[in-house]
């Protein structure tokens, strides 16, 4: 019965004055949304940055000594490949080949692209979210994949449409949706060999390894065997490789500590907005306080009216915020850097604007109790 009767005391004050309730929200609204939006970038830019490590089929990844990233071309000898078939509990060593390529537009023009090939049997590497055309049709000559958010970039905008690449003629024969980069380059998918004729690449080398164990086979023992009998190389668990590249594009060149800067920032202002909002609305109910102190009401029942109108104005406010947030997802979904929304990243929002809301009502309740109960005899 007291919890629902501070409750109702609380919303009552809370709602009272409807402007300034609607003032806390907006408060708590914008704060909450430009730290989402900041949170959002970091979390889209590096789930970005490891797509293609993501989307690969490999247990162990076999690349040259010193690779940052999955976009850092260099090459290995195939003759690697042959040793790393013959190491125990190794099933399959597919090759990769990845590098920078010039595309030529139909109408005229050239735009730089990133080429990824791969042996389209074992489908070591090949495009996901295929929405037109399909996967084994890149084993045609010439045939290669492209995203649909390149069209305008590409010059092209349905399948068969026609393109060169290193002079050589290409055929659109699949189609994604949502495989981006992060460097707003466009990948093009193709076979392998073509990938290696496009990039410039000797038939005898391949940029990775992407290593399939036998199964029951421990991977573990598997790379000690791998390490053991190539030279030269790094053989790295996906999860490695995914962290290294994440590392090297987040903090190596700065672009994440940058973005880190602007969510802890947006932190930092939303923080403050929301503490001056709710504590400029505490004050202004003083005497209202006062008048409760007056006929008897202990601090403790004080402190609990003032942390459910922050609780209240937490729960209202990121619900408004959260929906916002999911509208500005969807709208930078297909974006060059789309803005990520996890269940982690909600919930650590919302513990975040609740602790936001508690603590400026805690700033606010070392003024309440500091009110001399007589106060209200002077009105």
């Amino acid at each position: 019965m007291n919890v629902s009767l501070t409750f109702k005391l609380a919303s009552r004050n809370l709602f009272h004055d409807r402007i300034r309730f609607v003032a806390t929200i907006v408060g708590i609204v914008f704060s909450i949304v430009l730290v989402n939006v900041q949170m959002g970038l970091y979390l889209g830019f590096g789930r970005m940055v490891t797509t293609m490590v993501d989307h690969a089929t490999a247990d162990l990844w076999i690349v040259p000594a010193g690779t940052k990233s999955f976009e850092d071309p260099s090459q290995l000898d195939e003759r690697l490949r042959f040793r790393a078939l013959s190491i125990d509990g190794v099933a399959s060593a597919s090759p990769v080949v990845i590098g920078f390529a010039e595309w030529r537009l139909p109408a005229g023009g050239t735009t730089p692209v990133f080429i990824v090939g791969s042996e389209i049997r074992t489908a070591s590497l090949s495009p996901w979210d295929v929405v037109e055309g399909n996967v084994s049709a890149l084993s045609i000559p010439s045939a290669v994949a492209v995203d649909r958010s390149y069209f305008d970039r590409l010059g092209v905008s349905k399948l068969d449409d026609r393109a060169e690449i290193r002079q050589q003629k290409v055929q659109v024969v699949a189609i994604t949706r949502g495989v981006r980069s992060f460097t707003t380059t466009p990948y093009v998918f193709t076979a392998l060999d073509r990938a290696r004729a496009f990039t410039g690449m000797p038939a005898d080398k391949a940029a990775y390894f992407l290593v399939q164990v036998k199964p029951g086979a421990n991977i573990e023992t598997v790379r000690r065997g791998l390490t053991a009998s190539l030279r030269d190389v790094e053989v790295l668990t996906t999860t490695e490789f995914r962290n290294r590249s994440r590392d090297f594009w987040l903090f190596d060149t700065g672009a994440g500590a940058a973005l880190f800067a602007g969510a802890l920032l947006g932190m930092i202002v939303g923080t403050v907005i929301v503490a001056q909002t709710l504590y400029s609305s505490t004050k202004e109910h003083l005497p209202e306080f006062a008048t409760l102190r007056a006929i008897g009401a202990s601090g403790t029942y004080l402190y609990k009216v003032i942390i459910w109108q922050a609780l209240l104005s937490a729960v209202i406010g990121f619900g408004l915020a959260a929906s916002i947030g999911y509208v500005v997802v969807y709208a930078t979904a297909e974006s060059a850097l789309p803005i990520m929304m996890t269940p982690g990243l909600t919930a650590i929002l919302f513990s975040l604007t609740v602790v936001m809301c508690v603590v400026s009502a805690i700033a606010a309740i070392v003024k309440v109790m500091r009110i001399d109960p007589a106060t209200v005899f002077s009105r």
